[in-house]
């Protein structure tokens, strides 16, 4: 028999021995942590400052003055709650939100045997949000329905009176908002409202105009 031929079996017969011992490889499916999702229903608590620079000022049957003030100024506090929905795959984010926040946004000027204040006590909107998700961050805009209660105090010569009224008109803005946490996010926004006029004593025409810088955060229920 050749030898070769024998030095070959040999060969292949060994080598199949030892590859019968050889463990069985294994192949693990990689993990893919799921992407964010930013949908369903949220409340938060939020703070901020706001300021007033357009002022409008009138006597009903006369006419109106609308003048530029940096005196209306003040913090604010209070609570969000809305509603945000994103489809499957979607980098798109669609939503509903109010808030509501109790201020100290005021102006008071005082003159020999005048004074004149005027305090936004509470304010809020109802707004449509359409947004932009980068993973865990959002980019949104957001527009609708504002509020705010308003209340006037005046003293001419002794003689002092006071007056509140309640304010509605629009919003708009926008903001970014940034999940931490599968149920937490936190928030800066900007808002733009002009609150409308309403009539003070039976005749005094009050209107104005809001900017509002506000942070806030966000628990996110169902995620």
């Amino acid at each position: 028999m050749n030898l070769r031929l024998i030095a070959l079996a040999l060969l292949a017969t060994t080598t199949a021995a030892a590859a019968a011992d050889l463990p069985a490889r294994t192949y693990k499916t990689p993990v893919v942590s799921p992407a964010y999702n930013w949908s369903g229903f949220y409340v938060g608590a939020m703070g901020g400052y706001a300021w007033s620079d357009e002022v409008t000022v009138g006597i009903t049957g006369i006419g109106t003055v609308t003048g530029t003030s940096d005196a209306l100024k003040g913090g604010f506090g209070g609570g969000t709650i809305g509603y945000n929905w994103q489809a499957p795959g979607s980098q798109f984010v669609f939503g509903l939100e109010a808030d509501a926040a109790g201020a100290g946004i005021q102006y008071s000027e005082a003159a020999p045997g005048v004074a004149v204040s005027t305090k936004i006590q509470a304010f809020g909107t109802v707004t449509g949000r359409a947004g932009f998700a980068l993973s865990n961050a959002l980019i949104y805009g957001k527009a609708g329905y504002a509020w705010a209660s308003n209340k006037v105090d005046a003293t001419i010569l002794g003689l002092s009176a006071s007056d509140s009224q309640f304010h509605s008109g629009w919003a708009a803005g926008g903001g970014v908002e940034y999940g931490f946490a599968p149920n937490w996010s936190a928030k800066v926004e900007y808002l733009y409202a002009d609150l409308g006029t309403q009539t003070y004593f039976g005749g005094l025409e009050l209107g104005t105009t809001l900017h509002t810088v506000k942070g806030g955060i966000n628990y996110r229920f169902g995620y």
